[in-house]
This record gives C-alpha cells, structure tokens and sequence, in this order.
C-alpha cells in the first residue's frame, strides 16, 4: 500500500449474529471462527502487509476498547493511540466520518482503506492488488468499494452494478468502472435474477477513499450530520470535556454509509475483486468457510457425534453429544446454550433481543470476560453476594480503584499478589488472603512470572461493574468506564 493509505479498521459490532459464542461486549471479530487467530487478528494481520501499523486506525467503542486491545497486542505500541471511540453507536456513517476527522488532522491527503474487523479474505496478493487500483481511484476523488462475485442468490446481502463499459483504471488484471446502480438487501425472486444477470455484485462492505472526499460527500448529502461533525472538530481541537462532544455525537443522525452517501454520490467506483470473500454473517455460513468432517459436519470442541449430517456442532467445557442430526444448529456455552436449523440461522438476532427486552446478562457478556491485564469469571452470585476467580497475568495490574457500594475479599489461590489498600503495599502468598472495605482505594498486581489467581468475593447492595472509581490506568481508561 501506498504511504498515504490508512487502514481503517471498523470494530464496532453488536454481537447479535453468533450468539451464544458471542455477545454485545465480545463480538464476532473475538472469535476464533476459523484458524488459530481471531478475526480482528486475521484483518490487523491482512492491512499491516502493505501499511505500517502505526498508520492502522480502530473505529470500536469504550465497551469493547479493552479486548481489542487485548487482542492486537502484538501491536499495542503502534495502535496505542489509534483508537477512535465511538461515545454511541450511530451506525457506519458517523462513525466514518470521526475518523475521516481525526485523519485529515494528521494528513490532509490521508487516504482511507475501510474494512470490517469481522470478514475473512483469502488471497493476500489479490487483496493486495484491489487496495491499489482503488487508492488510484481514490486519488482521483472517487470513492471506491470492492464487488464480489456472487457465488448463489443472496437476500443478506446489497449489490451494485457497474457500468462495465466504461473503465476508470486498469491494474493488475482488474478494472475500476463508475457505479450504475446500488440495489438494497433483495427478495430472493430479484436476487436469482441479479446473479443470471451476471452484471450485478455484492457490496462487500469495504472502501477506499480519500478522507476528505467523503467527509465532502457527506456534507452534501448529509448536511445535518457533516455539522455535528464539524462541532466535534471543533470541540476536539479547542480541547473541551469529553461529555460536551459525547452529547454532540449521540445527536448526530443514525445512517448507514451505503444509504447514506454511497448509494447517492456521483463519485461512486466499484473494483471488481478477485480474492475469496466471506462476511460469516451467521452460524449457517459457516459451511462456506470451515473445514468439514465426511458428513459435511462442521464441528468444534468437546463434541462427540453419532450420525449427523449438514450439521454444526459447537461445544465448550461440557461434553456435547449429538445423535441423527440434520442440517442442525448446536452451540453450547457455560451460560446458554442456541439448537435451531441452520435455515434459521439469521433469526438468533431475535432470540438475543428478547433476552435484552428481560435484561437478562447473558445478551451483554460471557461469564469469563478479558481484560487487558487478564480476565475474570463469575462463578456464582445471589441477592448481596458475587463470587469470582480473577486472573491477572504476569506484570499485569489492575487500576487503582475504589468502589462505592461493596467491599471486596481476596484469596489467592496460584500465584503472588501484591496488593494496595489504602497507604499500604504487601505481598499475598497462596493461601492468604485480605479484605477490601467499601471506598477504599486498591489495586491488585502480579509481580511474579507465574499467573496470579485469586477468589474474590464482593459484598453489597449493588455489585455492578460500574461501580468503579479510577485514580491510575496503565490501559488508558479513563476514570469511571466500565470494566475492572
């Protein structure tokens, strides 16, 4: 990639379409879908091959700042920071917009790569090949998204057709053509067509573009939005409160980029790609990607099966036994457990917001949550109590703290804790153990190369996890956001 080009990594995400394995605060681009690596992993990997890290931008918000950090560790100098938060998700347009601010601060020629953290690609030099037939776009003032074939008829998906006649760049076996038309999500009548039509593509989601070009395409078409922008710029650059620009922002108008600017500008370009594509937008498209057994039976964990086919089959801590299976979904997490057709795959979403309706937690997260220094699991909590087993890598610390409404005990189990408790500093071995009262201020660290685990208990009448108070951060959380 060319100097100028910013990859722009979209990792924002409801956690709504692989429920149970993923959640609001531990999305899809979390999971190891497929391979040895996450699928953020798998992006940050891709765009690095042609752009420094330092040039990668994360577009998330604070709720799941924490694990991406976590996972892009490998990183964590380079992209310390490049995370632009969104104070509220507003959808892909706003979000763009911020970080096409924050990029023409830094480079006024600064060109966007946008691609979602949570899509898998196959074939690097291909990839590779598309980002530089559209930078050149690009440069010209277009705004350019990559088209994939469609390999079947799709109601999931958007799809553009070009104007194949007229060729806007040619490089590398592929050509840049303006866009005739966008198409919204179709019914599957109209997708069978699109696909014998053999002139239509799927909008893969992905752009190149230079930042201030679309920041002037959204001042056209989308002028209440480009003000708001234009306030945060502002606000941002005079240095105000953190809350003045979070009011101004979830304000701004909730719109898509494709509906928003894409399907209306006349700077549209598509690129036609040639490498493999997949959005895994469900626990069904999973037979597109992931290897199978003899019975095409994708299958994951502690599973044993007997005679299922067109089947998938995930399990985690607990033995899953499956028997004569068809064309089943079976996920299994140590808090909810998903069976349906994998014909109604698309409809979790549904079962996810009715459990938000309850306000039930196991919409929000897992019972084991990450956390930069480590991670935690609720092993069992009732009305005034919440037990936990905290895990705290090796040179890992936690904030210095303090919580309103509950006292906390430790016991360490594995590991040497040190711990501060007011003006005191001391060491924990296996075995002991100490209290923490209510307002308190304390921080828990691991100083040996072991890892740390110890057994918490809190105590009080309100034991969320935004009852937190932060006096020091190594992790650049600023005080009060939730997550210990």
């Amino acid at each position: 990639m060319r100097q100028s080009v910013y990859p722009v990594i979209m990792a924002g995400g409801s956690g709504t379409r692989f429920w149970p394995l993923s959640r609001h605060l531990f999305p899809k681009q979390l999971l190891r879908i497929i391979g040895k690596e996450t699928l953020i992993q798998q992006t940050m990997r891709r765009v690095v091959k042609g752009a420094a890290p330092e040039r990668v931008i994360i577009s998330t918000n604070s709720a799941q700042a924490d694990s991406i950090r976590d996972q892009l560790s490998e990183w964590k100098d380079a992209i310390k920071d490049n995370l632009v938060l969104e104070p509220e998700g507003r959808n892909t347009a706003p979000a763009i917009g911020l970080v096409a601010l924050e990029l023409v601060r830094r480079d006024p020629e600064a060109i966007m790569l946008v691609v979602p953290a949570d899509h898998i690609v196959n074939g690097q030099g291909a990839f590779e090949t598309a980002v530089t037939a559209a930078t050149q776009l690009a440069r010209d003032g277009y705004l350019v998204t990559f088209g994939i074939k469609p390999i079947r008829p799709e109601t999931g998906y958007g799809y553009i057709k070009p104007r194949r006649e007229k060729v806007l760049v040619r490089r590398g076996g592929l050509k840049g053509h303006p866009v005739e038309r966008f198409v919204e999500k179709p019914d599957m009548a109209k997708a069978v067509r699109y696909v014998k039509d053999g002139n239509y593509y799927w909008n893969s989601g992905m752009f190149v573009w230079r930042a201030a070009t679309v920041l002037g395409e959204i001042a056209r078409y989308q002028p209440a939005l480009h003000k708001g922008l234009q306030w945060i710029g502002q606000l941002l650059a005079k240095g105000s409160l953190r809350t003045e620009i979070e009011d101004i922002y979830k304000r701004l108008p909730s719109v898509s980029i494709d509906t928003g600017v894409m399907e209306r500008s006349t700077k549209a370009a598509m690129v036609p790609v040639t490498f493999e594509w997949s959005d895994v937008g469900s626990w069904g498209s999973l037979d597109e990607v992931a290897r199978k057994d003899k019975s095409d039976n994708v299958i994951s964990g502690r599973v044993i099966d007997i005679g299922s086919e067109r089947s998938i089959i995930y399990g985690d801590r607990r033995v899953v036994a499956t028997i004569g299976l068809t064309d089943m979904v079976v996920v299994d997490t140590p808090d909810a457990t998903l069976v349906c057709p994998k014909s109604r795959a698309q409809d979790v979403k549904k079962v996810v917001e009715v459990l938000k309706q309850q306000g039930a937690p196991e919409h929000l997260e897992h019972l084991t949550v990450h956390r930069p220094w480590g991670s935690y699991t609720v092993l069992e909590e009732g009305p005034g109590y919440k037990v936990k087993r905290v895990t705290v890598k090796s040179g890992g610390r936690l904030s210095l703290q303090m919580h309103h409404q509950r006292s906390e005990h430790w016991v360490v189990i594995s590991g040497m804790a040190r711990v501060t408790r007011g003006d005191d500093v001391f060491d924990l071995a296996v075995g002991q153990s100490t209290a923490i009262p209510v307002e308190t201020q304390h921080r828990l660290e691991n100083p040996g190369r072991d890892t740390l685990h110890i057994i918490e208990v809190q105590n009080g009448s309100y034991l969320g996890e935004d009852d937190i108070v932060r006096f020091k951060d190594d992790y650049g959380r600023t005080p009060g956001n939730p997550g210990s």
